[in-house]
């Protein structure tokens, strides 16, 4: 008996507080007129988005009810309501699930209320009828289960309604893949400029003062061997500098330490040089087969944009690097002890991080406190 009385009291609760979000629909329903209005009158058109993204916070919170209450989730896929007052617009008005929304507002007016008062109604017979039926003779309750009926009767309304539309989650991946591939061709894009100014500054430049040393090496020849020979020494120290050149840009290409110590070793190599007390953790990652080529160098990348930035601006000493195999995923966690606050437009590299990362897939979370200290996460997906 005290068990039913408590599931019948947990429903009514919930269907309590599908009753008070039935009220702020009224409030909802009334905001969007006011958008829709404002928004044909020109002067207000930025009302409306922010009026959906109100109606989007509501019917999340009524996702996040359903789901603790069924055990399972509901999901939502909408299209972004960021950037210039049109394409908010557009968002707004175009995303199905918008729609959706809108008639959950209208269908929860009616039975968010209707279902709460016939749960306040049922509890004068269910005190009555199950009270005797149960308390005097023992019996199974009749009208207490009746309450779980009526909330898993509106978990299953609102999940039905607030649903994404077929094809949300493919049209959403879409835009995603879309996005990240912008990125990583940007990324990409600067990643030639960069081998093409370090070739032309560098390389190139001692390339050039090479072969003209030569040439006048081999015109002071028969005249003046001495001289001649000291041109052929500065030749020399161009041509070692030149390789010296043109083994940094190979590196900033693909590290060849990545090659030939796998990931493990180059990053503990790349923590030995980075200037800063860096303990490395990695679980599992020597061990079996080896990440995809682009895995690993993204990973090192990471690693090496994480220690400089530690190095150069948080005034950190210290710094710890995890390297983590999991079923399908390589992840790497960068953790300093410096001042914190690490702001990404501040610079590119965190950007490049980003998007070198974006285009395998993966994700990147950055948390940097002011006072520190700072942590950047990456998942990798990855097919071991």
């Amino acid at each position: 008996m005290d068990a039913a009385i408590h599931r019948a009291w947990l429903a009514t609760r919930h269907l309590l507080i599908g009753a008070a979000v039935s009220l702020a629909c009224y409030l909802m329903l009334g905001l969007l007129l006011l958008g829709l209005a404002a928004t044909l009158l020109i002067v207000g058109a930025g009302i409306l988005p922010e009026t959906v993204q109100t109606v989007r916070r509501f019917a999340s919170f009524e996702r996040r009810r359903v789901g603790a209450r069924t055990g399972e989730g509901v999901p939502q896929a909408y299209l972004p309501l960021t950037g210039p007052l049109a394409e908010r617009l557009r968002h707004a008005t175009t995303d199905p699930a918008t729609y959706r929304d809108l008639r959950w507002v209208l269908a929860q007016l009616v039975y968010g209320l209707v279902l709460c008062y016939l749960s306040l109604i049922l509890w004068v017979p269910a005190i009555i009828v199950d009270g005797i039926w149960c308390g005097v003779l023992g019996r199974r309750p009749v009208v207490l289960p009746v309450f779980d009926v009526l909330a898993d009767l509106s978990c299953s309304w609102s999940r039905g309604l607030l649903q994404p539309p077929p094809g949300a989650d493919l049209a959403q991946r879409v835009e995603q893949l879309t996005e990240t591939r912008a990125g990583a061709v940007a990324a990409h894009g600067a990643e030639l400029r960069r081998i093409e100014r370090d070739l032309h500054d560098g390389a190139q430049a001692r390339l050039v003062s090479l072969s003209m040393r030569i040439g006048l090496a081999k015109r002071a020849y028969d005249r003046d061997p001495e001289a001649a020979r000291k041109l052929l020494d500065d030749a020399q120290d161009q041509a070692e500098q030149a390789l010296a050149e043109l083994r940094h840009v190979v590196r900033g290409i693909h590290p060849p330490v990545l090659t030939d110590r796998g990931l493990d070793g180059a990053v503990r190599a790349l923590a030995a040089s980075s200037g800063l007390t860096v303990e490395v953790a990695a679980d599992g990652v020597a061990d079996g087969p080896r990440a995809p080529a682009a895995v690993e160098a993204a990973a090192y990348f990471v690693v090496a944009e994480a220690l400089t930035n530690a190095a150069k601006h948080s005034g950190a000493t210290r710094a710890e690097v995890a390297l983590t195999r999991t079923p399908g995923m390589l992840r790497v966690r960068v953790r300093d002890h410096g001042r914190g606050g690490a702001d990404e437009s501040a610079g590119s590299g965190l950007i490049g991080v980003r998007r070198r990362v974006a285009a395998l897939d993966g994700t990147v979370s950055l948390t940097s406190p002011a006072g520190g200290p700072t942590e950047i996460e990456v998942g990798l997906p990855c097919a071991w």
